[in-house]
């Protein structure tokens, strides 16, 4: 194993510790704590910028780069068309996936995208269908997205 496979396995592997905390916070709360999404957010973007030096590869960090900004965007027009639904937390934690995602390559953000709303949408079909839920049942959609990216990542 190279360095930077160690690296990259490392970093995995504290990415999965922060989302299977965030899935929990965000299930019971309906929040994900910008205490942890923010600094995530700039240690990966401290991380993709040392790995572009390291390597000599810029080009991983424009698309890791624009992968979070896109998916950030995307999420930020979603929560202004729809304030109950989307909320700010989801909006940075996009930004977060986005840039993982991107790192990857660009189906991988692609899959991991809409891979979330596809869980989340079974997930709320599940529940109307069991009457555990209405329309107008609020669903922590933060769980679905880093599921969606984890299986973005497991398949690419």
């Amino acid at each position: 194993m190279t360095l930077h496979s160690a690296v990259v396995l490392i970093a995995h592997l504290a990415l999965a510790a922060v989302g299977l905390s965030l899935i929990v916070i965000d299930a019971r709360t309906h929040r994900l704590p910008n205490r942890i999404v923010l600094p995530t957010l700039a240690c990966l973007i401290l991380l993709v910028v040392v790995e572009a030096l390291a390597t000599a590869d810029a080009g991983r960090l424009m698309r890791s780069l624009l992968g979070g900004l896109a998916l950030g965007a995307f999420y930020a027009v979603l929560r202004l068309v729809s304030k109950q639904g989307m909320g700010g937390g989801d909006v940075k934690l996009a930004a977060v996936i986005g840039l993982v995602l991107a790192w990857h390559g660009w189906s991988t953000l692609l899959i991991g995208a809409a891979a979330a709303f596809l869980l989340g949408a079974l997930h709320a079909l599940v529940l109307l269908a069991l009457r555990r839920a209405t329309r107008h049942t609020r669903i922590a959609f933060g769980p679905w997205m880093i599921i969606g990216a984890a299986l973005a990542v497991g398949i690419g």
